[in-house]
């Protein structure tokens, strides 16, 4: 991990998100440090999702600031946003490949659509990101519907990476994945980060990722569930920090205990 002292990559500052009025993120803030790999954790519909496509640009907040290198977003002109949005490589959840292209077409539609790169040039890159994430130049000609899910998570980060992001965010990589192919996916999180400067951030659910990939890690919580006046990011350290966590909400999401969360149904 670079220093703390440069200028963050991405940045929440007091940052709120509501949809139809029904608020999912509430005064958030956070900072993404060049090279580090933070992971965000948290129970499904805390916003772990919302806070990505924030940080990526994708979505805009109800009250606050996104800050990129520094630079507030909403203060970039439309192609300047643009040039910078092209620096983050985003793997969605289900890989959101487009079924009416096969997996060369996928890989190479970034480049098609933002870059004036030439066919050869395309070619090479498209079959070196295949490579990249363990597959080969015969996959190219198949179609989504022929993969089977863990490849289909490879195409999408080979989609991701086609582009040569500085950021890389992945929106629950392993989630419908068997134990080996997770942990492929976890290897290639950690290969990317060793081939090339790469910022990662992870949304996810696995605690062998976690404990696998994390530099840092962030919880959240939900706003339901959450008492007054109590900040929504309930924690911020290392795995080992989580896994010895004082806070019981914590301590039980990372060790998958449902006593806490059992008390909290029994009693409401």
């Amino acid at each position: 991990m670079n220093s703390d002292h440069q200028t963050p990559l991405l940045e929440l500052n007091h940052v709120s998100r509501s949809f139809g009025g029904q608020g999912v993120l509430s005064d958030i803030s956070l900072q993404v440090q060049p090279g580090e790999t933070l992971v965000l954790i948290g129970e499904s519909g805390c916003g772990k999702s919302v806070t990505t496509k924030l940080l990526a640009g994708m979505l805009e907040p109800t009250a606050g600031d996104v800050m990129w290198r520094g630079v507030d977003v909403k203060r970039l002109k439309p192609a300047e946003k643009l040039k910078q949005r092209l620096r983050i490589g985003y793997l969605f959840q289900s890989a959101a490949l487009f079924d009416s292209l096969n997996v060369f077409e996928n890989i190479a539609f970034g480049l098609r659509q933002n870059t004036r790169k030439k066919n050869e040039e395309i070619q090479d890159i498209v079959y070196s990101r295949l490579v990249d994430v363990g597959l080969n130049s015969e996959v190219g000609s198949k179609m989504p519907a022929e993969l089977s899910g863990g490849m289909r998570k490879r195409v999408g980060l080979a989609r991701a990476l086609a582009i040569s992001p500085d950021i890389i965010i992945y929106d629950e990589p392993t989630t419908g994945l068997d134990p080996v192919m997770s942990d492929v996916i976890n290897e290639l999180i950690l290969s990317v980060r060793e081939q090339r400067p790469v910022t990662s951030i992870v949304v996810t659910h696995d605690m062998h990722t976690v404990q696998k990939v994390a530099d840092r890690i962030l919880m959240l919580y939900p706003l339901s569930r959450l008492p007054a006046g109590e900040n929504q990011v309930i924690f911020s350290g290392t795995a080992d920090d989580a896994f010895h966590a004082d806070d019981v909400r914590v301590y039980s999401f990372v060790h998958g205990d449902a006593s806490q969360r059992l008390h909290e149904l029994s009693a409401a």
